[in-house]
């Protein structure tokens, strides 16, 4: 093996950073070597996507069947199955004995006249069932995983002799019934095999020293090795695995029958780390974290890889990190890690401040839950921009603020102490120090730093009106304040040299300041349009104009000349077009 200290950025790594931003982190499903092939390709499939939510509805909803009478109606279902339909008597068995939705089903069709056997032998004897339902349900599927799975224009196993041959072979096996549902949902080729094809594949395997044990649980857990020839990437994993000293009794351990497993991304999880480790960093690292190999096969640890490289982390220090790695689900993980990233982001940290981040914490931001982004903005009491500077000097606070733990405010800055007096001193100044609950509630109202509310007040004074007037204006329409000096600034243009207004119309409508510009200048434009046809009075007052709901103002004007509304569609599309 390759020590990780004399490499540079082999093809293989390369190719896991590209891979990452590709996918966009949704690890593909790996059935048969491949994806997983969709419902529309095969033509046995039917039903709606609609119809399986419909049965799964109905089957939560539905009663439990009463003990006497479920063993009357499985007895019943059993003698029909073996001695009417010759299907074998274990199958039978199984079928009888593990589907109650579809005995639920079959008993509300059922007229009970003496008892429930004899009353269903009656009604089967003259009305033959779809044996696929009972049978898909006896696999182990739930009944809105099935639905969509019944064959077209089948009802009767036998009507499929080879998918039922290949079922059968698996039980000879020794694969339980149960668990034959996941090997035909994760490789329906598996029982399309010719007649005779897949003995030979078992024998196959086995021949290569593989016990009998190991070949059940690998074939139920990853049924794509029955597909073509020996899938030779399998078989290169586990002698890779042996060299390591890991036997074939420890991947059984560590795989699950809920998951499959693509052995050509697992190899090639295990190439990228004989390039980044030395042969005992190695085995250290996989015995105490088997789920970087098996988690999705890999997907996730490639998914790691490739963020870090995308944000320049050297190979050595990605190695590192491995050795460091928390006992954490590789996938939970990063999905910590992309979670810290896009919190970084939206409290809108520096571009190099984050990538400083994850590159010189990652264990750290890999291992946190974080809460969502205004939720800690809230608890917390904090800006955006101090929050930032606060999580640069101090990372490891992010460990505090997880889901599960009470988050506790941050303690007050001494630039809050400073914007706090200063807001004080400017709602005094307003005349809010008389009465102590109007003080509370402008606070809340207010929105910004005590030096920047003042800078905005004077900017409203500074373009022509007087002071008086501004703080008449700030107390009736104190929200005016809550946008930027720039924002107020080029608002009172628009007034004054755009639509020809006197600044003094602020005085009387202080609000014109909290509309949007693209509000205003569509409103202006369609009532200048509507003057022009005389369908509008000449002396409006602009409030009139720009406060009505849109609904009123199309009501009341635009509808009343019969090319209105195409006008001020016109018009929303020119103005959307020059924002």
């Amino acid at each position: 093996m390759t020590h990780f200290r004399n490499l540079r950025k082999p093809a293989i790594l390369k190719w896991a950073s590209s891979c990452f931003f590709e996918n966009q982190l949704n690890p593909p499903v790996f059935v048969m070597g491949s994806f997983h092939l969709s419902q529309r390709q095969n033509p046995r499939f039917y039903r709606s996507k609609g119809s399986a939510v419909a049965v799964k509805r109905e089957v939560l909803e539905a009663p439990k069947i009463p003990q006497a009478t479920l063993k009357e109606a499985q007895a019943a279902l059993l003698e029909y199955l073996h001695w009417t339909r010759s299907i074998p008597f274990m199958d039978a068995e199984n079928m009888s004995k593990n589907s109650p939705h579809f005995l639920r089903n079959l008993l509300k069709k059922v007229n009970i006249v003496k008892d429930v056997r004899s009353s269903m032998a009656r009604f089967l004897r003259y009305r033959p069932i779809n044996e696929f339902e009972p049978f898909f349900e006896s696999l182990g599927f739930k009944p809105w995983e099935y639905t969509p799975l019944l064959p077209r224009n089948l009802m009767f196993l036998s009507d499929d002799s080879l998918f039922f041959e290949n079922y059968r072979v698996l039980c000879q096996f020794g694969i339980e019934r149960n668990k034959i549902g996941r090997i035909y949902k994760k490789a329906i080729q598996v029982f399309q095999l010719e007649s005779g094809a897949l003995p030979l594949k078992l024998q196959a395997y086995q021949e290569l020293v593989l016990s009998h044990s190991f070949m059940v649980k690998i074939i139920v857990c990853s049924p794509c090795v029955l597909i073509g020839d020996i899938d030779m990437k399998f078989i290169k994993v586990l002698e890779i695995l042996r060299s390591m000293g890991f036997d074939n009794a420890w991947v059984q351990e560590h795989l699950s029958d809920q998951d499959s497993y693509n052995w050509g991304l697992i190899l090639r999880v295990l190439s990228i780390f004989s390039e980044m480790f030395c042969g005992n960093e190695l085995v250290r690292l996989i015995s105490q974290h088997p789920g970087l190999l098996f988690e999705g096969s890999g997907y996730a640890t490639f998914s790691l890889v490739g963020f870090l490289l995308k944000f320049g982390l050297p190979i050595d220090q990605i190695s590192s990190m491995f050795l460091q790695f928390p006992k954490i689900q590789v996938q939970q993980f990063v999905s910590n890690l992309i979670k810290c990233f896009v919190f970084f982001h939206e409290i809108e940290m520096e571009k190099d401040w984050i990538a400083k981040l994850v590159c010189s914490y990652t264990v750290l931001l890999g291992s946190c839950r974080l809460k969502k982004t205004n939720s800690l903005l809230s608890n917390l009491n904090v800006g955006k921009k101090r929050l930032c500077k606060y999580i640069q000097e101090n990372p490891q606070e992010l460990s505090k603020w997880v889901i599960g733990l009470r988050i506790v405010p941050l303690p007050d800055s001494g630039e809050n102490i400073e914007s706090k007096r200063l807001k004080m001193k400017f709602l005094l100044d307003l005349g809010y120090g008389e009465n102590p609950n109007m003080m509370n509630k402008a606070f809340k109202v207010f929105r910004g730093r005590g030096g920047k509310l003042q800078e905005r007040f004077d900017s409203i004074v500074n373009a022509g009106l007087d002071k008086a007037d501004v703080s008449e204006m700030v107390t009736v329409s104190p929200q005016i304040l809550n946008q930027s000096k720039t924002v107020i600034q080029s608002k009172i243009d628009i007034l004054v040299n755009e639509l020809g207004y006197p600044l003094s119309s602020l005085v009387s409508f202080p609000s014109f300041l909290s509309y949007t510009t693209q509000r205003v200048r569509l409103r202006m434009a369609m009532y200048n349009w509507l003057k022009d046809h005389k369908k509008a009075e000449p002396d409006l007052a602009l409030s009139t104009i720009v406060a009505c709901s849109d609904k009123i103002f199309l009501n009341q004007y635009v509808n009343h000349h019969p090319s209105g509304p195409r006008v001020w569609q016109d018009l929303k599309a020119k103005l959307s077009m020059d924002k």
